[in-house]
């Protein structure tokens, strides 16, 4: 029998601090990428991920673009991994890390056509994933795919109804709406989870009242420490007056990370020193509501990155809660 709501809430609060990664090399914006990463390999893909699956990481993150006009490209780059292609190639080669897309601009495609990929990427890695989803922003790739950019946000909140049906445990799933309708039309296999979990990104206004109304977690796009309690409140504000009882699982990007002492120059704003030290500054996420945080390490090569990930799983990790 399932607990009382009250009860699940008092165990989401009481859960430890989870810890994911936005792996590197599959994509390489100016905006966070290292130098080694643009002469990575696939198999260095493999070793980040298999290191963060050992150290207990929650989720492996993976983003979506399908075309980077040239305006961007000295920005964003145009190195943009596939999600669903990279992820079920990850899942091959991991146990247990969840497989999180930080985040698939669904908007971009038909609701059945998303349903078909990540289904068969839940039921092939035994219901790992999480359908991180969010809105979009890059006007050139809605137009070469045919669809109207101006429209974004609503087609988002269509597409969260309608995945959540074709994601469901029916083989004919049905969704009627205004941009989306179907019925009668079968598709397996069916995700391995029971209810996919659907997380929310983005930080404006419209994007946090869709994480509190439609989501299963939300994921913040860049907001300081500072802004996060505001952003939180007004989620819990939003369900609640919703009547939505569910837990959220509310998350956070932290500052980029180093542990230990580094030899070199990691930036201003890396937050370095020994695992307590660290611990205690994560630990303030925890404290003003955060359930999961996701880290990137400030690294030289991957060799540097996996030995981050293990020191962080091994060290600091265990004194997050």
């Amino acid at each position: 029998m399932p607990a009382p709501p009250e009860e699940r809430r008092k165990e989401h609060r009481e859960q430890r601090l989870a810890y994911g990664i936005q792996l590197p090399v599959q994509s390489q914006s100016t905006l966070y990428a290292e130098p080694w990463e643009a002469d990575a390999t696939p198999a260095d893909l493999v070793e980040i991920a298999r290191a963060a699956d050992r150290a207990e990481f929650a989720y492996l993150a993976c983003c979506d673009h399908v075309a980077i006009p040239r305006r961007l490209a000295p920005a964003m780059s145009t190195v943009w991994y596939d999600p669903v292609a990279t992820l079920a190639h990850l899942a091959a080669v991991t146990e247990r890390v969840r497989l999180l897309s930080h985040v698939a601009v669904v908007g971009l495609r038909h609701p059945l056509a998303t349903a078909k990929q990540y289904a068969t990427l839940d039921h092939l890695s035994g219901g790992r994933l999480v359908l991180g989803v969010g809105a979009g922003h890059v006007r050139e790739e809605f137009e070469a795919l045919g669809v109207d950019f101006e429209r974004r946000g609503a087609l988002l909140d269509e597409s969260i109804d309608a995945l959540r049906a074709a994601l469901g445990p029916e083989e004919y799933p049905e969704h009627h709406g205004k941009a989306y309708d179907f019925e009668g039309l079968g598709q397996r296999p069916r995700p391995a989870q029971h209810r996919v979990p659907v997380w929310v990104g983005g930080s404006s206004p419209a994007a946090v009242r869709r994480a509190a109304l439609k989501g299963d977690g939300w994921l913040p796009q860049g907001d300081p420490r500072d802004r996060l309690p505001a952003q939180i409140a007004r989620l819990r504000e939003l369900r609640e007056r919703a009547g939505i009882e569910a837990p959220l699982t509310v998350g956070a990007i932290t500052e980029p990370l180093y542990v230990g002492r580094p030899a070199w120059d990691t930036g201003r704003r890396t937050l370095t020193g020994d695992p307590e030290a660290l611990a205690e500054s994560l630990r303030g996420y925890r404290a003003m509501g955060v359930h999961q945080i996701q880290v990137r390490f400030r690294c030289r090569s991957r060799a540097e990155l996996t030995d981050q990930i293990a020191a962080f799983g091994a060290e600091v990790a265990p004194a997050l809660d």
